[in-house]
């Protein structure tokens, strides 16, 4: 997928984790049921643990993209058209889903669950539907994938997926968003890198 050598074998790792880690949920989902695995994953761990997942999921807030990519962009001006491609495909494949294709899917304060199974965050604004994908997540795997494909070191696989990983489970743990949601959200990166790879490529040919 028009990789270069120095950076295939970490890339395809970080690509294989994150694809392995959507997998196990879509596959926990369709065996145990949305509900269930929600609620198993859900639990309060208390008051230190609200505080952390608040902060993981401001951590992965879609303006986080802005500084990152122009600082993305300003240290690899030759990539600045993947940056950007990358950023414009992962914000469609998002909200397209969201907002025109299951507008009507609900989140978990929205489905049905009892409310007192379901913790919750003091402070945190809770929505009702646009479940799917979970865009904090889109996101955070997004900034985990492209920071491996220019920095491939594995270090940085660790780091970037730890940070992948607390950013969508606190959307999990917030009530915010189904583990459903969470897979789309990392198969949604995982498109978005290769489209825009795709998309690079051919463009650059057709000069």
């Amino acid at each position: 997928m028009f990789l270069s050598a120095r950076i295939k074998s970490p890339f395809a790792l970080a690509q294989m984790i994150s694809l392995a880690i959507a997998l196990a949920l879509f596959s926990l989902t369709l065996w145990e049921g949305r509900n269930a695995v929600f609620l198993s994953l859900n639990a309060d761990l208390g008051k230190i643990a609200d505080s952390f997942f608040s902060l993981c999921t401001d951590a992965a807030e879609g303006w986080i993209w802005i500084p990152y990519f122009i600082l993305l962009a300003t240290m690899f001006k030759k990539d600045g058209r993947l940056i950007l491609y990358n950023f414009l495909i992962s914000t469609l494949l998002t909200q397209i889903p969201k907002q025109f294709i299951w507008p009507t899917i609900t989140r978990p304060t929205a489905s049905g669950m009892d409310p007192l199974q379901i913790h919750t965050v003091p402070g945190i604004e809770l929505h009702s539907l646009n479940s799917f994908p979970s865009g904090h997540t889109a996101t955070a795997f997004n900034i985990f994938l492209l920071t491996v494909y220019f920095f491939p070191q594995p270090k940085i696989i660790i780091i970037g997926l730890c940070y992948a990983l607390l950013c969508g489970y606190s959307r999990i743990y917030l009530g915010q968003h189904f583990p459903l949601d969470i897979a789309g959200g990392i198969l949604v990166a995982v498109a978005s890198l290769h489209i825009s790879q795709w998309l690079r490529h051919s463009l650059r040919n057709s000069i």
